[in-house]
Order: structure tokens, then sequence, then C-alpha cells
């Protein structure tokens, strides 16, 4: 990267003011070592949440609940979010950075259970937005069940889409690296998806399901 490009990437991201109730959260994902979107993906992902109008939205891997509060700051008032993840500490994390932020928690239905089994008890063509943040292994299967999920005209946000910059690089095969090559790449190639992605935080693709 050149220091231009370093540059711009460390101006974006040092934009979002984040207010106590992030900054607290933050904390908490620190002392549970949980990896936390960064403070521009966090934007991101309310700013595209506030776009798509999404009424049903799901998303796999809660962790401490950053994405979760950035998802419902961006989300209708009346919306619903499903949440999942396999860590009840993790949950306990994310229901007091919740509380914190002021959502009542029938905004919300938290889940605690795999990923995987969790989709695949969801409705398809039910969702109009999922945000996939979670273990990458297992990346192109959460994608498939997004495709599955989303309505027409439903957004999807894949987090560390670049698996902390090693994607670019074709001499890296490491699991995740490989695993969110095939992701993204399934979702790219679908005839009814359009994709971008971004370089904020460690890369986001977004996708829409053509309507």
């Amino acid at each position: 990267m050149s220091a231009e490009k370093f540059s711009s990437w460390s101006y974006t991201e040092a934009l979002p003011l984040e207010d106590e109730v992030l900054v607290r959260a933050r904390e908490r994902a620190h002392e549970l070592g949980v990896a936390a979107v960064s403070p521009g993906t966090a934007a991101l992902i309310t700013s595209v949440a506030a776009v798509s109008g999404a009424r049903n939205a799901v998303e796999v891997g809660t962790g401490a609940g950053i994405s979760t509060l950035a998802l419902l700051r961006g989300l209708p008032q009346d919306a619903i979010l499903t949440t999942i993840d396999v860590d009840i500490e993790h949950l306990g994390a994310a229901r007091e950075t919740l509380a914190d932020g002021g959502f009542r928690p029938n905004r919300t239905r938290i889940i605690t259970g795999k990923a995987q089994d969790v989709l695949n008890r969801l409705t398809d063509n039910a969702y109009d937005l999922v945000l996939i943040d979670a273990d990458k292994a297992n990346s192109l299967a959460y994608v498939e069940h997004a495709c599955r999920l989303l309505r027409r005209g439903g957004t999807l946000i894949l987090n560390d889409a670049l698996d902390n910059d090693r994607v670019p690089q074709p001499a890296i095969r490491q699991t995740s690296t490989t695993a969110t090559r095939q992701a993204t790449r399934y979702v790219r190639d679908r005839d009814d998806f359009v994709t971008s992605t971004v370089p904020t935080g460690t890369g986001v693709l977004i996708g829409a399901k053509r309507a």
C-alpha cells in the first residue's frame, strides 16, 4: 500500500466519532478477546442498514454487540434483528451493549447456537438484510444461506472480506483466506446479485439481490 493510500484509509477510519456506548462496548470486546469491527466498518454498516430500509435482518456472529448496535442504529424503528452466536458470554456482553444503547429487548431475537444449525431453520426469501461476521472457515456456507434467505432487493454485508489483507495475495492459501475467496467469488458470480468490495476496516463486501 502506498503512503498516500494508507493515509486515506487511516483518515476515513478516524472520521466516525464513536459515543460512550461504543467505547464501552469496545472495552467489553477487548476483555473477552473478541475481534470487533473497526469504527469505519461500524459506520458503514449503519449507513447501509439505513439505506436498505430493512424490516427483518439477520446477523451471523454477534460478538460483543458492536456490529449489532451498528445495525440497529441504521435500521427502521420497527425492524427486528435476529442475531446468532455460539458463545453465551459474548451474547451477555452484546445484551449489555444493546441495553446501554437504549434498545428494547423486543427489537432483537438473540439465538445461542451454531450458525449453520440456526440458519437451516430460517425461512427462504424472508429477510431484507444479512450481515456475516463469523468464523472464516464457514464463510462460503454462510454466504450460501444468506443468498437463500434474502428477498429480492435485499442486502448482503460480509465483513472481513479481505481476511486481514491476505485475500489479494495469491501465495497465501491458509484456510480462512481460501474460504473468504470462495465466499466472495460465489456471490460475485451469481446472476441475481450485484456486488462491491470496499477496503474499509479489513474489507467489506456489499451485495444487492436484484429486484
